[in-house]
């Protein structure tokens, strides 16, 4: 008899557990385009133009890190993406004047105006990188700069008193200079890319490309992208960040057909048909180094300048810095990282 209530309560109990069915969320109609010319004209295409006045004052930061084997002619082409002395360029040195070899990471800034656009411009340049006998781990001191700088940022991020901005000193792009062997990769290309391709945007650059014959060259690239293929290393830009199909399109085309870039580089001026060109003069001629019939630097320019900067600043900041954020963070217990001035005062309460 007592059957009946004891049901009803376990009903009421399953009702309040189960949700009544929800609505159907209100599908937002497709946006109409509105004929501005029957209501005036409001102003919204300015916005453009207030971002790039904004961007303007404040100017632009990229930062360039080039890492390869003594003489294979890195500051050269430096210079030349940049049409000025910028790599290890102190006031003292004249042109003429041998430039003295790296022995430490150095980092040199410039800036670099054109069109009344402003770029502070760092060329971080590494000691001859495998030039010694023993190269075990040659890597590490790179891949401990390329982290310190992700430090540096990140203790400015978490301060209480933050700057309204922040100085960018992570290294946005690393040129990585291969030598015209025509051969293949030396397991310490291999080893170094496969390293660093985790903490920075690595774009393989093979030096000195007028070394070798065209056929050589095209099948040195092709044995080049066989073997970081082969052995999973990933270069700028990386195909899981490809953001639309627009942008795999154009990045599928610089992996399968550019990448990576044989180039040649040169500071010094020559006439050609009276015209004057970048170029290297040789017994039979000179090559002219913007001419894409002579070689890849003008597309290696194009690319790493003009169409993808501020991607690689993008994939900089919102891929490698993130990801040594978040493990900062994790190691440290969720918590931010504390500096030697918070140590300290921590203590004095103590």
């Amino acid at each position: 008899p007592h059957a009946g209530p004891v049901e009803t309560k376990n009903e009421a109990a399953m009702s309040e557990l189960v949700p009544e069915p929800r609505q159907k969320p209100v599908v937002p109609m497709k946006p109409t385009g509105i004929n501005a010319s029957l209501l005036g004209y409001i102003g919204i295409d300015t916005i453009i133009e207030q971002m790039r006045k904004k961007t303007m004052k404040t100017g632009f930061d990229f930062n360039i890190m080039v890492v390869g084997q003594s003489g294979l002619g890195k500051s050269t082409l430096v210079n030349t993406l940049f049409k000025s002395q910028v790599s290890r360029k102190s006031s003292g040195w004249n042109r003429e004047e041998k430039i003295p070899k790296t022995v430490e990471i150095k980092a040199i800034g410039h800036v670099i105006e054109e069109g009344g656009v402003k770029m502070k411009l760092t060329v971080i340049d590494t000691p001859g990188f495998g030039d010694q006998i023993n190269n075990e781990n040659c890597w590490e001191p790179i891949e401990k700069y390329i982290n310190e700088q992700y430090e540096k940022f990140l203790k400015e991020e978490v301060n209480i008193a933050r700057k309204k901005r922040i100085p960018d000193t992570r290294v946005h792009c690393c040129l990585y200079f291969i030598s015209p062997t025509g051969h293949s990769l030396r397991p310490l290309d291999l080893e170094f890319m496969k390293h660093l391709s985790k903490v920075v945007n690595i774009i393989p650059v093979i030096a000195k490309a007028d070394t070798m014959t065209l056929e050589e060259k095209t099948e040195f690239k092709q044995r080049v992208r066989k073997e970081l293929e082969v052995n999973g290393i990933e270069f700028y830009p990386q195909k899981e960040f490809d953001e639309d199909l627009e942008d795999k399109t154009e990045n599928d085309k610089i992996r399968q057909e550019s990448m990576p870039f044989a180039v040649v580089g040169s500071d010094k001026e020559y006439q050609v048909n009276g015209k004057r060109v970048l170029g290297r003069k040789t017994p039979w001629g000179i090559i002219e180094v913007e001419n894409l019939n002579h070689c890849e630097f003008a597309l290696l320019r194009d690319f790493v300048i003009r169409t993808h900067l501020q991607d690689l600043k993008e994939v900089t900041h919102n891929i490698h810095y993130e990801t040594y954020r978040a493990k900062r963070l994790n190691d440290n217990g969720g918590l931010p990282p504390m500096t030697v001035e918070t140590e300290e005062n921590h203590e004095s309460n103590l």
